[in-house]
């Protein structure tokens, strides 16, 4: 009989400012890009942040990873990180890229990734949800 797969999801809140700005474009073409995301005094949001990991259930413990080491590892590697903070101004979690829920959504894998692994399952989904309206999934940098 093959190995069960399963998938566990977490999910933790933030809030966080960042103000949607790509030093290549000029002023006024941010914007018109962004509109008022791009307020020069920023904004803020509420993010929903679910991390899924992906992998075989032990017939010992029944577990594909012990739920209370990937909210750990969320905890202290996002959450302790980025909470109450201007994710453009406070941060360097972005490495320069744009503050957009799909650049956190990467670079929240990119953390998380290598953690997840060492306790067995691979990393599966990062869903953020910006706002109610707004939500981006990840799944890994595609081959």
């Amino acid at each position: 009989m093959p190995t069960p797969i399963a998938e566990i999801t977490v999910r933790i809140e933030f809030s966080a400012a960042h103000r949607l700005h790509a030093k290549e474009l000029s002023d006024e073409e941010n914007a018109a890009l962004y509109g008022p995301c791009n307020n020069p005094n920023s904004h803020g949001h509420n993010y929903d942040l679910f991390v899924t990991v992906r992998g075989p259930i032990d017939p010992v413990t029944g577990m594909v990873m012990n739920l209370n080491d990937l909210h750990r590892i969320v905890q202290e590697r996002i959450f302790s990180v980025v909470d109450h903070k201007h994710l453009d101004d406070d941060l360097d979690v972005l490495g320069g890229r744009v503050s957009t829920a799909e650049n956190l959504a990467v670079a929240f894998w990119e953390i998380l990734a290598p953690e997840v692994q060492a306790f067995g399952p691979e990393l599966s989904l990062i869903r953020i949800h910006e706002s109610r309206a707004n939500i981006v999934e990840y799944r890994g940098a595609q081959q």
